[in-house]
């Protein structure tokens, strides 16, 4: 019975996997990659130190597997938010925690990762995700009874008016354009103040590709 050949794409495609689960294997995890000195505030990973406005957030905040490690099944379902978000943002911006995969490698487990669902602003995504920057020193623990009032939120009413007359010479203008085209319309030229309004749900991305861009996470 002739030997089955096999042919050279199966084994490439072999090949491309193998290859794919020992850079996988070999690659550092969490704990080994953002491990931190706390005396030199050095990453011995990398050799890297971290910026000096980072110094004090290091000392005295949190990552947040810190935080959830402390809790019973590691906060699912409790809220978390950032120091920067309670300083730069008036509307209530935070994560609701859906599922926490620490680092069992890690002492203390301190480290890993964690999906939640995000509400930035005021307004929540409608499907949960992966949270970025958890190895960063700024995470905070939103307390039980502070739930009800953190959440609550009220969209500011938008302004009504949307149009307004023309100054005098642009009004003058538009009415003899209308004269020379022949229009005989009556109606009043108005200047629509109407914008589109985009909000940046895409804010913690962003700030992901800036850390990248710039360098070593705090």
């Amino acid at each position: 019975m002739a030997r089955k050949k096999v042919r050279p794409r199966l084994i490439a495609e072999l090949a491309r996997r193998v290859r794919a689960l020992r850079e996988q294997r070999e690659r550092p995890r969490d704990s080994q990659r953002y491990s931190l000195d706390y005396e030199t505030l050095t990453r011995p990973h990398t050799g890297r130190r971290l910026p000096v406005r980072a110094w004090a957030d290091v000392r005295r905040e949190s990552r947040l597997l810190q935080l959830l490690g402390r809790l019973p099944f590691f906060g699912l379902g409790r809220l978390v938010t950032r120091k920067s978000w309670l300083w730069r943002h008036d509307e209530p911006c935070y994560w609701r925690l859906t599922r926490v995969r620490p680092d069992y490698t890690a002492q203390n487990l301190d480290h890993g990762k964690a999906w939640g669902i995000l509400t930035f602003k005021g307004k929540t995504e409608g499907e949960a995700r992966e949270i970025e920057q958890t190895m960063y020193h700024d995470w905070r623990l939103v307390p039980r009874h502070e739930e009800e009032a953190f959440t609550a939120f009220k969209p500011v009413p938008e302004d009504t008016v949307r149009s307004v007359p023309y100054p005098p010479l642009l009004r003058a203008m538009i009415l003899a354009e209308r004269q020379k085209n022949g229009d005989t319309s009556t109606e009043e030229p108005m200047l629509n103040l109407g914008r589109i309004r985009t909000d940046s749900w895409d804010y913690p991305v962003k700030l992901e590709a800036k850390r990248k861009a710039r360098g070593t996470p705090v």
